[in-house]
């Protein structure tokens, strides 16, 4: 499980672990079942603190997205189902607001900020 943390994008850590495992969990990059790393290691890979983590793992049992077995693990719900599309789009809006934020700040404007989104979708496309 490969998660990207971004100090300086205004979200904090352990919403973005959140946010990164729902995305997952919802686009069947993480199956059900599927163990998630131990707090411990994620901590490491991400250079936070393991509270941070327990934190997010946390919130996500809560949601029940995840299940703790005790001594084994965390794992994905069986019934972590892909997200529906009003969650989806809830992060999606996160990440964008931390764009427009970051776009305020180095003076760019709306029109280019939508140029640069454009072009980065063509470029994707592309790719596939």
């Amino acid at each position: 499980m490969q998660l990207h943390i971004s100090p300086k994008d205004g979200v904090p850590i352990y919403r973005q672990i959140v946010n990164q495992v729902k995305y997952l969990v919802g686009s069947g990059r993480l199956a059900p079942g599927e163990e998630l790393p131990p707090i411990r290691a994620l901590a490491e890979q991400l250079v936070v603190n393991p509270n941070t983590v327990a934190r997010a793992y946390a919130e996500l049992e809560h949601a029940g997205i995840v299940t703790k077995r005790h001594g084994s693990g965390t794992y994905v719900s069986d019934n972590g189902s892909p997200l529906k599309r009003a969650e989806r789009l809830k992060i999606l809006s996160q990440r964008a607001d931390a764009l427009v934020a970051e776009a305020r700040h180095l003076e760019v404007e709306i029109s280019e900020l939508l140029d640069v989104v454009r072009e980065r979708h063509r470029a994707m496309q592309s790719k596939e």
